[in-house]
């Protein structure tokens, strides 16, 4: 046992030699890998990070109640605490039909035709802001339960884009998925072709191990090492790419969260993605690896 763990250790040590005396090759390689890696990744990252602010904003969703026309204020004010008092519902406004106008003239740039009305158009309306840790089918089963109240004509609850983009992002997250599954075929032609190019550069080292009664196992080895270790440094690099590419764009980001009243920020893989990602890409270099050893093994070493 001994004797194997330090066979193993002494092939390791070997293949980190073997990439590190072709610098320029071995960096070009673990580049490639790196970019490759880094584009699902990326997409996953961004994908998170609209989930987190989709799940936010929906969240921070109301429900506007158009009361009727003949319901004086005294009675909206009555159906406002009636309101107040359900669980589901955190905080109720109440916009008169004179305060409306003033608000509709100030932001619509229709003051002036507004003016020339002989009554306000305009109905008083309740905000209601349902309970934050409420989903989208709460909120719209306490819609359609204020819709039924006396005094309100019309229950609206703008959640529509809020599908709309939940739908968007399950789509993308299937794409990513997708796009994982072909990026990941390419880390493995990568890698087997690097593995290719190294065994047949070393074949006929490959022949006198075998002559000497070399195993199959004992030749796969290194190039096994090497494949994983092509994969680990790869995935490394995508892990970095990622981080920097969102360093890059925080600022931005913060800014324009900023100018909407936000404290959103992006956020990273983080240690458990980032470590799943090294992980995934030192898998693929091993396997890699082990399809492009097998095949040619099988053609340059008689068994």
């Amino acid at each position: 046992m001994k004797t194997w763990f330090l066979r193993h250790l002494q092939v390791m040590l070997g293949s980190l030699g073997q990439l590190a005396r072709t610098p320029l090759a071995s960096g070009l390689t673990l580049v490639v890998i790196g970019v490759t890696l880094a584009l699902p990744a990326s997409l996953y990252v961004a994908i998170d990070n609209l989930q987190r602010l989709g799940a936010g904003l929906e969240r921070g969703g109301q429900i506007s109640l158009y009361l009727k026309p003949g319901l004086n204020d005294a009675a909206a004010q009555r159906l406002a605490g009636e309101i107040r008092s359900l669980p589901q519902v955190v905080h109720v406004r109440y916009i008169s039909r004179a305060a409306a106008l003033a608000e509709f003239k100030q932001h619509s740039g229709f003051g002036a035709t507004l003016e020339a009305l002989d009554n306000n158009p305009l109905p008083a309306v309740l905000v209601v802001r349902p309970e934050p840790s409420a989903d989208a089918t709460e909120v719209e089963a306490l819609r359609d339960r204020l819709a039924r109240l006396r005094g309100v004509d019309l229950a609206q609850l703008d959640l529509a884009w809020v599908q709309r983009l939940h739908a968007f992002l399950n789509l993308a997250e299937r794409t990513v998925w997708l796009l994982a599954g072909l990026l990941a075929a390419a880390v493995l032609l990568i890698t087997g072709n690097t593995i290719r190019l190294a065994i047949l550069n070393r074949q006929t080292e490959i022949e006198i191990i075998q002559l000497v009664g070399g195993t199959p196992a004992f030749i796969r080895r290194p190039f096994l090492y090497s494949g994983l270790f092509q994969g680990l440094l790869g995935g490394l690099t995508a892990w970095v790419l990622v981080e920097l590419g969102l360093l890059f764009l925080a600022g931005p980001v913060r800014q324009l969260a900023d100018l909407y009243g936000s404290h959103f920020a992006l956020i990273g893989l983080g240690p458990e993605a980032g470590l799943a990602l090294v992980a995934a890409g030192g898998a693929l270099g091993w396997l890699g690896s082990r399809l492009a050893v097998g095949w040619h093994l099988a053609r340059l070493v008689p068994r």
